[in-house]
């Protein structure tokens, strides 16, 4: 029985993914009911309601306009280190990209995905880790269920996209936005490796920030929000993620064993710290579980979302925790790790809640 029921899932999949819909288009044709293969198991999001923060609890955030005043530099590098340590996740205010910048970056991710299907469906393929990819779900057929959102994906670098390569709707926005984002990822990433006791310029010269992939989602409306997700649980695998989205809610972050629902700041760009910068930092920076509600509002929520990881690998084709960071008194607590190991745990399987880290964790008893 078991046999036919996973093939009828595959049927149902494949015909999903060949009508290059997305749920974009389910969520536009007017069903009341969600194809069985967005629906999660009862056990996988128990917590939906029950520990979500209803307070005012929100990430840190942190002003960077006195970023590069001597009196001042110190005390951001305090903020940023705390909260990478403490939360993961937190808001940059007075970054340097103008709230205009931010604006007509959602919007053209939003205008794109309203296109009428024979123009989107140009774009949508699945091949992951080139290009320019228009697709719902990356990990549609590894995951065990599907989740309620669709997505535009480009590689920025570090090959060079062809601009010509980008839908002509938000074209010139997720070119702008990519410069942009790269600056406020480049300044953080300063702040971050001086957090460590290390050179303000480290992170760049490992080639942090050159490995960049730009990520416009939609999370259209749900009609059965609660027997779904937008995204299921996970952590970012690469150094820092910088996050733009609407005001419509849905994002979450796993603070001590709370979800705790993230409140924008107008004009603040969210930034989170990856396994990769978890790893290197021995620790020191934590990379959370974080998670989007599946959307129950008329409105769709938008997020443009920039991945930054290493281009370079060293010589060896290994990385682990920094040198400069490691004593007597602190070992490393994670072994090095190859660029195919890294690879393959993103690729072989579905966004999930395990992690490289869980893998390479030395065991210390």
């Amino acid at each position: 029985m078991a046999a036919t029921s996973s093939y009828d899932r595959l049927k149902e999949l494949k015909e999903f993914d060949e009508s290059k819909i997305g749920v974009k288009g389910l969520s536009d044709s007017g069903i009341i009911t969600i194809p069985d293969f967005f629906k999660h198991p009862p056990q996988t999001p128990p917590d939906l309601k029950s520990k979500s923060s209803q307070g005012n609890t929100n990430i840190p955030v942190i002003d960077l306009s006195n970023v590069s005043s001597p009196d001042h530099r110190q005390e951001i590098v305090n903020q940023i280190k705390e909260a990478a340590k403490s939360w993961g996740f937190f808001q940059v205010i007075n970054h340097g990209v103008p709230i205009p910048v931010l604006e007509e970056t959602i919007r053209a991710i939003k205008a794109f995905h309203e296109k009428p299907h024979e123009i989107k469906s140009k774009y949508y393929k699945r091949e992951e880790s080139q290009g320019v990819m228009y697709a719902s779900n990356n990990d549609l057929y590894r995951a065990e269920v599907a989740c309620w959102h669709d997505s535009l994906q480009a590689w920025m670098g570090p090959k060079p996209l062809d601009p010509e390569d980008l839908p002509a709707v938000c074209r010139k926005e997720m070119v702008t936005w990519d410069l942009s984002a790269t600056k406020v990822a480049e300044t953080v990433m300063g702040l971050l490796s001086e957090g460590l006791g290390l050179e303000e310029g480290k992170f760049k010269d490992l080639t942090f920030s050159d490995a960049r992939v730009l990520v416009g989602h939609i999370y259209p409306h749900c009609p059965q929000p609660d027997l779904t997700m937008g995204i299921t649980s996970h952590t970012d695998p690469g150094v820092v993620t910088l996050l733009l989205q609407n005001q419509i809610p849905g994002l979450q972050v796993m603070h001590g064993d709370e979800w705790v629902n993230i409140k924008p700041v107008h004009g603040g760009v969210i930034i989170n710290v990856g396994d990769f910068l978890q790893i290197v930092s021995n620790g020191e920076y934590k990379s959370v579980q974080h998670r989007v509600l599946a959307n129950s509002c008329k409105e769709p929520r938008i997020s443009v979302v920039e991945f930054f990881n290493l281009s370079k690998w060293k010589g060896d084709g290994y990385f682990g925790p920094l040198p400069e960071l490691l004593s007597a008194e602190k070992p490393p607590i994670y072994r090095d790790f190859s660029a195919q190991e890294f690879l393959e745990i993103f690729y072989t399987k579905g966004l999930d809640s395990t992690s490289l880290i869980d893998k390479i964790t030395i065991n210390h008893d």
